[in-house]
């Protein structure tokens, strides 16, 4: 097969880039099934595109038993039937090529469904052909796993087979066994996968669980974690998984030697990765790891701003001022909200106004930018019943946590049905009635709809260069105003922003600055030197050579 890439662009067209995450389960429904599936993505490109996106990432779409809708692989090299076809997937590509869009998929390369024709034979005896491509372990004397190790979905990371008589790695479901990164084969055969989907015309991939991809060949207990240390931004607190310090389940430095060789094969394509980690003690340290220099990783994201408690000022500057220790050499990219965390305007309770300014400030800050489907539209979390739960991390821990559902629910793209234009039948999770009234019709033709916000936002983003690819002075702040300046090739930008519901006075630096993004609600100032912002008030300015 002709590879089938985009246009020559900038080959650091990720460097800065709008990435808008795509669940494809509930972005639209073409074939009257109640379920996403990839001809309503194409269908909707031109949306994207309106709203200033360099990409878009895929939620997983391959064949899969779907238990954890997805993420549980079971062929990694073809469309699961639920979500079309292969040349419905050349559709997508063709049709964000067209429009100027980039296209990211979702690997899911540590681990497989136990569906996966690799772990079908792996277990069935010691001696077969794959019977090292995942990670097995005898048990201990007394019968019991061989470590300590916990899966992210509670209880033991092991998991016992009858037929091998061994117990079997999973760090999330029983039915996700993981993959062994020791065995060379094993990464030969991933790395197929990758070669698939880059001659197939991806612009590149998201990789889940990036730190996970290796374990400690020794299979050494983790530590315990003191209490005062434990911080629910992976897992919830209800979760025991808490209670360790993942020493030794992930985060091997073995991993960059693979990290690397994947680099080599997406360099020939222009392609770019960003990387999950998760790790709630050291995810920046690891982030600047993975991505230091330039044969490693593109941009990894860490957890920092998908935590429960809103980010003020303070905690802003104090994680850039980590990122710069750590990553000094590397590129994060940013997120508020995606399909696995409560969203952002509930899970932080913002009025209009502080979801306005936070999104001006993650579209300055240094970095890349990763948007999910709907935030753009201001949507709040949805209640989802229990007897509509889908997802088997909420009915695991119903009702202290209650999974990942809310999120996940179908894109409201207009009041014409109970659907919401996502489908014309029931649909696999219910349209919350909240929704309904925040469709994308509905702000499209509302001049104060939050939808408008996004695209000025972006649109300044991509109209100053500093923005998208610019240093920075180094975040700071003075009580509940963070500030900082983007600079490139000469041209600088400051921006600062009240992180509060209440006033703040601020003293603007030494210069002659020229106010931009009025239209983002950016202040103006008189020739004092300090001036009052009003709560969740923005100041944007650039010297006068960038005007």
């Amino acid at each position: 097969m002709a590879p089938n890439v985009a246009p020559e662009t900038d080959p650091d067209w990720w460097r800065g880039a709008v990435i808008y995450q795509i669940y494809p389960r509930s972005f639209q429904d073409t074939d009257g099934d109640g379920v996403g599936d990839l001809a309503g993505i194409a269908k909707r490109l031109p949306y994207v595109a309106s709203l200033g996106a360099d990409a878009i990432w895929i939620s997983p779409f391959f064949k899969s038993p779907m238990k954890d809708f997805g993420y549980d692989v079971s062929d990694y090299c073809d469309v699961d039937p639920l979500f079309g076809t292969l040349e419905d997937f050349d559709k997508v590509i063709e049709a964000a090529h067209a429009h100027g869009v980039k296209v990211m998929i979702d690997l899911v390369l540590s681990h497989t469904s136990e569906k996966h024709p690799w772990f079908e034979e792996s277990r069935s005896s010691q001696s077969n052909d794959r019977a090292n491509w995942y990670v097995w372990a005898d048990p201990k004397a007394d019968g019991t796993p061989p470590n300590n190790w916990l899966s992210i979905f509670g209880g033991s990371a092991w998991q016992w087979d009858s037929r091998r008589e061994q117990y079997y790695l999973h760090n999330f479901l029983t039915s996700q066994p993981d993959l062994n990164f020791h065995e060379p084969e094993v990464q030969e055969a991933l790395l197929d996968v990758a070669r698939f989907w880059l001659k197939r015309g991806v612009d590149g991939f998201r990789l889940d669980t990036i730190n996970f991809y290796i374990h400690d060949k020794y299979l050494r207990d983790n530590p315990p974690l003191a209490p005062e240390l434990r911080n629910a931004s992976i897992a919830p607190s209800v979760n025991p998984y808490n209670h360790q310090e993942h020493l030794y389940s992930k985060n091997q430095p073995e991993n960059l030697l693979f990290l690397r060789k994947l680099r080599a094969e997406m360099n020939p394509y222009g392609a770019a990765a960003v990387g999950e980690v998760g790790d709630a003690q050291r995810g920046l340290q690891i982030m600047g790891q993975y991505t230091a220099g330039d044969d490693l990783m593109h941009m990894c994201y860490a957890f920092e701003f998908l935590a429960q408690d809103q980010p003020t000022a303070a905690r802003i500057a104090e994680v850039m001022t980590r990122v710069d220790e750590e990553a000094a050499d590397g590129w994060p990219c940013w997120a508020f909200s995606n399909h696995d965390v409560k969203r952002h305007t509930s899970r932080w309770d913002l009025s209009p106004a502080a979801q306005r300014t936070l999104t001006t400030l993650i579209c300055c800050l240094r970095g890349s930018v990763c948007l999910y489907q709907g935030e753009e539209l201001g949507l709040p979390e949805a209640d989802v019943a229990y007897e509509d739960l889908q997802d088997p991390y909420g009915i695991e821990f119903w009702p202290e946590f209650k999974g990942r559902d809310g999120c996940r629910t179908p894109m409201p793209w207009e009041p014409s049905n109970q659907y919401a234009g996502f489908s014309e039948v029931k649909s696999w999770l219910p349209v919350s009635i909240r929704h309904l009234h925040n469709t994308v019709a509905n702000q499209e033709s509302d001049p104060e709809g939050m939808i408008h916000h996004y695209r000025r936002a972006i649109a300044l983003r991509h109209r100053y260069p500093m923005l998208m690819k610019g240093g920075h002075s180094g975040v700071r702040h003075e009580g509940d105003v963070v500030y900082f300046s983007r600079d490139h090739e000469g041209e600088e930008m400051f921006c600062a922003f009240n992180i509060s519901d209440e006033p703040n006075s601020f003293v603007l630096p030494d210069g002659t600055w020229t106010q931009v993004g009025e239209e983002l609600g950016s202040a103006g100032w008189d020739d004092s030197g300090t001036m009052r912002l009003e709560p969740w008030q923005v100041v944007l300015a650039v010297r006068n050579s960038a005007a």
